[in-house]
């Protein structure tokens, strides 16, 4: 439903991501009225290897309140159980009750997306010509179709630890692409570099990016999971969508020792810089401001394409 209602004749660039840099600005002033969200609460699935997320927020001005609840495991090669499932519940902040409950896999991979998509408008280098990414699922066709319909690529590269991974995903997209034999082979001189991959431990090293490069980090949302390097998290300038959860969850932060320079809202408040000019890395966790906003603008235009019914 968030995929037909978002993109059927509804650009990123002019719904969805305007509300994310609004709701990322007014995370960062830290103001209790705007937002209020704790870091992701979890509790540890031993026997599945995995563990169960919650997500709540609450928008005092904007009269949201929401909570995802987010399943995530590590997953063997190979596996084809799901390495997520998220639901995301809509509520009423005056009475209490449940206004939606929408399919979070489809807002989780949408407002990704479009996250590391405004991490790229302010950060990336002008006039990048190469996007590579590493990784071949949901997230990796996801973050495909934002940067395609916002940036002027002139090569797309992707990676997978497996071939059956990296074709599949060339068959979902509707451009071109360049299915890369290994990581380092598709970071070569790339512009934007995106990691979603289910990795624990690096795939992208330091020593394969380009200067000035920008690179938006999805995956390894534990604190002893990682997907950079530590010569990469120490030679670049890292931004992070909130520096709370990134001491407490990015295990590419925590175990480097790197110092987080800003947060993304903090660059749309203009209150700390956006280095363009130098390698960067974007360490997203993922918010639950992002989920509400997304999942408000579902549900404002279902309720607007349902009004004569609703009415009647």
């Amino acid at each position: 439903m968030f995929q037909s209602l978002i993109s059927a004749n509804s650009p990123f660039d002019k719904y969805l991501i305007p509300r994310l840099e609004d709701a990322l600005g007014k995370f960062s002033k830290g103001h209790s009225a705007e937002v209020i969200q704790p870091v992701r609460t979890t509790v540890h699935l031993k026997k599945h290897h995995g563990f169960l997320g919650v997500m709540p927020s609450y928008m005092e001005n904007d009269g949201i309140l929401c909570a995802k609840l987010l399943c995530f495991y590590k997953r063997e090669d190979g596996s084809t159980l799901p390495g997520s499932q998220a639901t995301v519940v809509l509520l009423d902040p005056e009475y209490g009750n449940v206004k939606a409950v929408v399919d979070g896999q489809v807002i989780t991979v949408m407002r990704t997306a479009a996250a590391s998509a405004i991490s790229a408008k302010l950060l990336m280098p002008p006039n990048a010509e190469v996007l590579a990414i590493l990784g071949s699922g949901r997230q990796a066709l996801g973050h495909y179709n934002v940067f395609t319909e916002i940036f002027s690529f002139k090569e797309v590269r992707v990676w997978s630890r497996t071939r059956d991974g990296a074709e599949r995903f060339c068959r979902s997209v509707d451009g071109p692409v360049t299915i890369c034999g290994s990581a380092e082979e598709a970071v070569k001189g790339a512009d934007a570099i995106v990691t979603v991959t289910r990795s624990v431990e690096p795939v992208l090293f330091g020593h394969w990016v380009k200067p000035g490069a920008h690179v938006a980090a999805v995956g390894a949302c534990r604190p002893d999971w990682r997907e950079l390097d530590d010569l990469l998290m120490k030679d670049a300038v890292v931004y992070v969508d909130s520096r709370e959860a990134a001491a407490a969850e990015s295990g590419d932060i925590i175990l480097s020792g790197t110092k987080v320079f800003a947060e993304l809202g903090e660059v749309l408040n203009g209150t700390k810089p956006a280095h363009k000019e130098k390698t960067t890395v974007f360490k997203s966790l993922g918010l639950g401001i992002e989920d509400a906003v997304s999942a408000q603008l579902v549900f404002d235009k279902w309720k607007s394409s349902h009004q004569t019914t609703l009415d009647s």
